[in-house]
């Protein structure tokens, strides 16, 4: 029998000898016999099997094991997670607001100011204490309780923007109130404040909060950006870069220290090519003369024809921009949508029009490019002409001039708007060859037409000019020499932007050079430094002889001095000018077009009127045009 050491055998058992003293659990029972021996210090024990040993050795080693592995993972594999969420909770960061980039006209006018916007900030919790709080609230600043609530349950976002846009008074009030509540804080940003917010809202825009959509990483959802216009064109000089604040509280969220982990950058600033003057009375004498006529909407575009920069731009009617600054109400946005006039619209880059007799100036280059005929060669207007039906001989197709002119030539033509001048060089008469669509097509895209111009603005559209080739494939029919002399006048299946334009007359006035159309002159740094020139941009020069575009410069002042555009004749410099009645679907309804360029041997001003949906023919672009000019001249 296997024995332990300082044990003796007792009637088969094992016992241990222990002091007499010693009382242990596992205290036996003793026989008589062992009592009355004096062997007091012995002691039953029940040895333990081998299996029972060998269960509760695993029954420990496994329990070891599973706690060595749980603190190597705590430690060593998820140390650095963990120890970054114990950061987070001792650290709290907060982003150094600064500010977006000022936009100024070409005088150094800014039309664009930031200004501080305070919200008031609820952060989900469980307490009732904010409840009591929102009660509080609502009774001192005439607030809803019920919809505050409301508001707090329905939201899934963990914070929560309880009031926009707080005033200063209470302003006040809430700081005080919200000192000690550390589930409502109050939120400072910078939002955008316009000058005569609707005369230059289509071209500058405005911002508002970042979309999903929109976000990206260089983003947080509480940036706000550029929507529209420059703010939205120009977003990577005028962004800010936020700086971030650094700040330790101890374990009941008191702050111990803040460090700035890296200081806040304002955007760039830039200067524009605007004359902040000239688009804010364009787009007063707009505003009148679209009034007076009951029209829709209307667009002005002045450019400077010695390197392209935009003098103004006007879509009109226009929009408060500091709305949507603000934060717009879906009722206030319902209300524009529908608005028949289209406000959120801006015709200036995306409104697709017939160009009318505008187009004369640019065909009659063709003409003489071509040589067609001499600038001198007349021809007889009687008002009309007639030209056989191959279907119906008895019935000829008619293509009327608004009026009978006499003999013409290509000056006089341009001057009196002669359709039956342009009938017969665009598509032939008489025994006269016309040009045909292919050529004229050819001439108005070297002008810039049927293209975008690039001007830097969002949601510019190109114009549309139609040939044999697309007519046979999306009418199913063949090029008519009708057509031929609906697109000689600027109708038909054509259309154009008023922006293609005011740039293609650009060419007309400095004699042959087509620039691209640029709002941005320069951008500033943030110690009012210039760091980038916008470069002018040539997109076609010399495509056409001089000579010839001074015969049609002579026409468009002839048009001023004894044609369709002599009200501008009594302006202080010697203008000239190119008129369009553009007829369309609605009957009796024209769009009303005129451009303009001054002076005559210098220009340094070409300016382009349309008014759309005139009733009647009558000049309602002119005295627009006109007004802009005398202000243009006595205040540049």
């Amino acid at each position: 029998m296997f024995k332990y050491r300082f044990s003796k055998d007792f009637n088969g058992r094992r016992v241990n000898l222990k002091d007499q003293k010693e009382i242990q659990p596992q205290e036996i029972f003793l026989d008589k016999i062992s009592y009355d021996r004096g062997e007091i210090g012995l002691k039953m024990n029940v040895s333990l099997s081998a299996r029972a040993f060998y269960l509760l050795f695993l029954l420990f080693f496994s329990s070891f094991l599973i706690l060595g592995c749980k603190s190597f993972s705590l430690q060593v594999v998820h140390g650095e997670d963990y120890y970054e969420m114990a950061q987070k909770n001792k650290f709290a960061y907060k982003d150094i607001e600064s500010s977006r980039g000022i936009i100024y006209d070409r005088n150094m006018n800014q039309l664009v100011f930031n200004r501080p916007k305070f919200s008031l900030v609820y952060t989900k919790s469980d307490s009732d204490q904010e409840f009591d709080f929102i009660n509080e609230l609502s009774k001192n600043l005439n607030l809803d309780y019920d919809d505050i609530v409301e508001k707090i349950n329905n939201s899934k976002n963990e914070k929560i923007v309880i009031l926009e846009d707080i005033n200063q008074k209470d302003l006040i009030f809430l700081e005080i109130k919200t000192k000690n509540l550390d589930n409502f804080e109050i939120e400072k940003k910078m939002i955008r404040e316009y000058d005569n917010a609707e005369a230059f809202s289509h071209l500058i825009g405005y911002t508002g909060k970042i979309s999903p959509e929109e976000l990206s990483s260089d983003y947080s959802l509480k940036d706000y950006i550029g929507k529209t216009g420059l703010e939205k064109f120009y977003e990577d000089y005028l962004r800010i870069n936020p700086g971030k604040l650094k700040i330790e509280k101890d374990a009941v969220g008191r702050i111990k220290s803040e460090e700035v982990e890296y200081m806040a950058e304002s955007g760039n600033s830039l200067v524009l090519w605007i004359d902040a003057g000239l688009q804010k009375k364009s787009y007063e004498s707009l505003e009148n003369m679209v009034n007076s006529l009951d029209s829709k909407g209307a667009v002005a575009i002045a450019i400077n024809p010695k390197n392209g920069g935009v003098l103004a731009m006007v879509s009109y009617p226009g929009f408060d921009s500091n709305a949507f600054a603000r934060g717009i109400s879906s009722s206030g946005l319902a209300e524009l949508f529908e608005d028949n006039r289209n406000p959120l619209f801006n015709r200036a880059v995306s409104g697709t029009y017939p160009a009318g007799s505008t187009i004369k100036p640019i065909i009659g280059t063709a003409v003489l490019e071509e040589e067609l005929v001499s600038p001198e060669k007349q021809f007889y207007s009687s008002g009309q002409i007639s030209v056989t039906n191959p279907w119906n001989p008895s019935q000829p197709s008619i293509f009327r001039d608004w009026q009978a002119h006499g003999w013409v030539d290509l000056r006089r033509a341009i001057a009196v708007s002669s359709n039956v001048y342009f009938y017969t060089v665009g598509g032939g008469y008489g025994g006269q060859k016309g040009l045909g669509a292919v050529i004229m097509k050819k001439y108005l895209e070297m002008f810039g037409w049927n293209s975008k111009t690039g001007i830097d603005i969002p949601q510019e559209k190109e114009g549309f000019l139609p040939d044999p080739d697309w007519k046979k494939e999306n009418i199913g029919s063949s090029w008519t020499v009708g057509d031929d002399y609906n697109m000689s006048i600027g109708q038909g299946y054509m259309f154009t932007t008023p922006i293609e334009v005011v740039n293609s007359f650009v060419a007309i006035a400095n004699r042959g050079t087509l620039y691209r159309p640029m709002i941005l002159k320069e951008v500033l740094d943030n110690n009012g430094q210039v760091i980038e020139e916008k470069e002018v941009e040539v997109l076609n020069h010399d495509f056409v002889k001089k000579e010839n575009l001074e015969i049609v410069r002579e026409g468009m002042r002839l048009a001023v001095t004894e044609g369709s555009a002599t009200t501008l004749n009594s302006l202080p410099v010697a203008v000239a000018a190119k008129t369009g009645t553009a007829q369309i679907p609605k009957a009796g309804y024209y769009h009303n077009w005129v451009t303009v360029f001054a002076p005559y041997e210098d220009p340094e001003i070409v300016l382009t009127i349309m008014i759309e949906e005139v009733e009647g023919v009558r000049a309602a672009a002119l005295p627009v045009a006109k007004e802009i000019l005398e202000w243009y001249f006595e205040n540049r």
